[in-house]
């Protein structure tokens, strides 16, 4: 039995006359998916697998659908003679395009095999035995030069019982340790640096392992983490065979990885020999390696010709690379890719130093996965998108750095001093901001990840689309508008109304708020008083510093005050300050920043009255409604008594009349409850209902009883700002639990109050068939609901109308909206860049502009 080791992303390149069995082959031992034929490719072209006329554009259709899955990351099989060189060249070409690797499997068999196999079947019947012997000659001319085009591996199975007797094994990248979770402890450049090496490994927990003189030559964690160097363990520095003792020991013993850097690739094509510049400290290197043992010498010229160019761990979550690595290299194999992750890319310029200058790949980075890298050394450990430079320079008197993964921490201990002056003084990372930050460029949002059809992935709710035309609608909010994207980092969803009840004389009623999340199998709900005002988020940090460190705000601003479409609450900076202001210190007396040890907060509040900030609607909308409808109706009134008096019957009509004029009435009364003077601050108030997230945690999933205890602390610290939200939690299996409440709606709205919001007592809930759940739904009261439906809707014909209002498309838009603002929360308190923090905060923004009715 033949075993052929195939790698799991390779363009596999069968290649053998017609009839020596590829297709049985490639159907026998590759998913019929990852097969691409050129009879079927001839097919697809000319409606005829056999028309020879319409073969090149059958091989440009092969070669476009092979790229197309190699770009996506999956082995590919192509299934046609490839006997002669220029058709094997091709596929080569596309091979290293998506760098992967090509394999050659030759199938060869006899002649006369082939021929026999092609008469019996109708459409090979007909080809004539020259053509066979003339593929075959091509077939065995080819083979010995099959590594030379460029196959990495060949593999020639001669005749039907080793090609019957053959099988395929995976074979895993060599960078593919993805089944390595961790966790980590990622080491920047040592540059021959054994003193602070050591020193870095004890500040981060390992014990170190000394041989008989005293030398350093492993090292292992208690807890079991592994450490990750970034390569450029040698050159420049006082003891490269030190750190290569230390090192080698390490990964010997499965304690460390290590990736190959450019000094290394240098050091080992010296040591064997070929020319290079003596340069950039390879000098020392080579010096202090000549003093030690000649096996020394080459178990560490192994080790280092050994060093691959990236590592792909934890399930693809994070990737290693010396100089770094854009997203399309990851898990890939080439000179291309290994040139990449040794050097990065140079725009072809040189410095006044006389140094290659680096193309910023970081800041154009959109992937997912976490890249750590070294090589160009820096002052300050400093995130760009989801990637981190840990090179802070060690040898030239900076520092020593790791991070330490999945936690996200940074580790460092300083040089002991100036061991190589640098050609080119140490610089901060452009267009960066400090561990922990997130700087507006190149962290926020470009057209590049808006335009078009989006779908974002969120975890509580799969994929959420967001449509082209809603997207260019959010773009312009966004880009006009919106606060500064700094503090953008939620917004909060729309809210789906309760079912339409039929009871006489309501639209919504509390029996159908609680029925549904009895039918949902929820035990306990809290019902929370709905405040009429503006929805306001308010993000407030402790200090100028802390919204400088986290935030990369450093104009001096403690936050944001904002609206849920993202705009500034206020147009003067002076009063958002002057808020946020009274918000910290009410958090300060609760005790709130040092208990959840943050030195930020984001809240989802109500800011009152409702005119602070809809005053031109309340003019424009409702007030001029009102107005009319009192003055016309009046007049109306004061017509129909004249026309009574002189005796004409018009009692049916002056009574329609005067009920609507009592509508009117009741209509202004209405909004009025929510409308009173505001002199700058004086005369707001908040009502906070849930504390979103702090430093590392979002706290959106956790209980409401948790949210509302604590911001009544905060209420309590400042009663003349904060407003209580009063609440009712509902056992929904005891039916008297759900009167009460019943009775508690019914006396808030009598009293003018809007209504209530009825949410599940654990905040995220999944249903019985592990659907999300509604996060709350809203429950009006009668009179409120005529603000939204008119003077007159409690009218027969009109609330007869109005029950047949469906719900459906608010309630899909409410639970998008409301996974795509956990997503959101997630992501920011997770530290992921900001770019991927908007790219959940624009979806909700774009779903807004759906069309959906507006009243609901």
């Amino acid at each position: 039995m033949t075993e052929l080791s195939v790698p799991e992303l390779s363009l596999v390149v069968l290649i053998g006359s017609t009839g020596s069995g590829k297709s049985t082959f490639a159907r026998k031992h590759f998913p019929h998916t990852a097969i691409i034929s050129s009879d079927a490719c001839r097919g697809i072209v000319s409606d005829d697998e056999n028309d020879q006329s319409a073969t090149p554009d059958a091989f440009a259709l092969l070669h476009h659908i092979a790229g197309i899955r190699l770009r996506r990351g999956l082995r590919t099989v192509i299934d046609a003679t490839n006997v002669q060189p220029k058709a094997r060249q091709e596929l080569i070409t596309v091979a290293r395009a998506h760098d992967v690797l090509p394999v050659a499997i030759v199938l060869d068999v006899s002649d006369d095999v082939c021929f026999e196999r092609n008469t019996r079947r109708p459409d090979r019947s007909h080809l004539a035995r020259h053509v066979v012997s003339r593929q075959q000659r091509e077939l065995r001319r080819g083979l010995r030069g099959l590594e030379r085009e460029g196959f990495r591996k060949v593999y020639v199975l001669r005749g039907v019982e080793e090609i019957e007797a053959a099988t395929i094994t995976d074979e895993k990248a060599w960078n593919d340790r993805r089944e390595l979770t961790g966790p980590f402890d990622v080491i920047g450049d040592v540059h021959g640096c054994r003193a602070e090496l050591e020193t870095l490994l004890g500040e981060l927990g390992y014990v170190l392992a000394r041989d008989d003189a005293g030398r350093a030559v492993g090292a292992s964690h208690p807890a079991g983490r592994t450490a990750v160097f970034v390569g450029d363990l040698v050159d420049r520095g006082p003891d490269t065979p030190g750190v290569l003792r230390l090192v080698m020991g390490m990964t010997r013993a499965g304690t460390a990885l290590c990736v190959t850097g450019n000094h290394e690739n240098k050091l080992v094509r010296a040591l064997d020999g070929k020319k290079v510049r003596i340069a950039h400290g390879l000098a020392e290197s080579l010096a202090q390696l000549e003093a030690e043992e000649e096996d020394f010498r080459k178990a560490a010229l192994d080790f280092c010709r050994g060093l691959i160019s990236h590592y792909v761990l934890d399930g693809g979550r994070l990737v290693v690379a010396h100089a770094g690595l854009k997203e399309e290299y990851h898990g890939r194999a080439s000179g291309r890719v290994r040139s990449f992750a040794m050097y990065g890319e140079s725009t072809g310029e040189t410095d006044e130093y006389g140094l290659p200058v680096r193309y910023p790949w970081a800041e154009d980075y959109r992937g997912r996965a976490t890249v750590l890298y070294g090589h160009t050394p820096v002052t300050d450990l400093r995130w760009v998108n989801n990637t981190l430079c840990l090179d802070t320079g060690v040898v030239f008197g900076g520092k020593l750095s790791a991070l330490r993964y999945p936690e996200r921490v940074p580790v460092s201990v300083p040089a002991e001093r100036v061991w190589y002056e640098p050609v080119r003084p140490l610089q901060t990372t452009t267009g960066a901001a400090p561990v922990g930050v997130v700087h507006r460029d190149p962290g926020v949002l470009d057209l590049d990840d808006v335009l078009g059809r989006r779908v974002v992935e969120t975890r509580q709710h799969g994929r959420v689309g967001v449509q082209e035309e809603n997207a260019g609608a959010a773009l312009e909010v966004m880009s006009r508008f919106a606060i500064d994207p700094r503090w953008l980092v939620y917004l909060p969803p729309t809210m789906a109304p309760c079912a339409t009840t039929q009871l006489d004389g309501y639209l919504e009623h509390p029996a159908e708020a609680l029925d549904y999340y009895r039918s949902e199998g929820v035990r306990r709900v809290v019902c929370e008083e709905k405040h009429m005002g503006s929805r306001a988020i308010i993000l407030v940090t402790r200090s100028a510093r802390a919204a400088a460190e986290r935030f990369g705000v450093d104009d001096g601003s403690t936050g944001a005050l904002y609206t849920r479409t993202g705009r500034p609450f206020f147009d003067d900076t002076a009063q958002t300050e002057e808020l946020l202001a009274l918000v910290r210190a009410a958090a300060e007396t609760a005790g709130l920043f040092e208990e959840l040890n943050t030195e930020w907060l984001l809240l989802d509040t109500e800011l009152m009255p409702w005119s602070a900030k809809a005053v031109g609607l309340l003019r424009n909308q409702y007030a001029a409604v009102g107005a009319v409808a009192r003055a016309a109706l009046g007049t109306a009134t004061d017509l129909l008594a004249d026309v009574a008096a002189r005796g004409l019957d018009v009692t049916e009509l002056a009574e329609r009349t005067a009920a609507r004029r009592t509508d009117a009435a009741a209509f202004t009364t209405a909004y009025g409850r929510y409308c009173w003077p505001v002199d700058g601050l004086a005369g707001l108030r908040i009502a906070p209902f849930q504390i979103l997230a702090g430093a590392g945690v979002n706290y959106a999933v956790r209980d409401h009883d948790w949210h509302l205890s604590t911001i009544d602390r905060l209420v309590a610290a400042d009663a003349d700002l904060f407003t209580p939200t009063g609440r009712r939690i509902v056992d929904l299996t005891d039916p008297d639990s759900a009167a009460a409440t019943t009775t508690w709606w019914t006396e808030l709205t009598t009293a003018g109050g809007e209504g209530m919001v009825v949410k599940p007592f654990e905040a995220m809930v999944r249903g019985q068939s592990d659907h999300l759940v509604q996060p709350g739904v809203k429950c009006r009261g009668p009179e409120y609901l005529r603000i939204i439906y008119g003077p007159e809707y409690l009218r027969d014909d009109n609330l007869r109308r109005l029950r047949t209002r469906g719900l459906g498309r608010k309630r899909s838009m409410a639970l998008r909206e409301y996974a795509l603002g956990l997503e959101a929360l997630d992501r920011f308190v997770a530290g992921e860049p900001l770019w991927r923090v908007h790219e959940a905060v624009f979806a909700v923004l774009a779903l807004e502009s759906e069309p959906v009715d507006p009243r609901l």
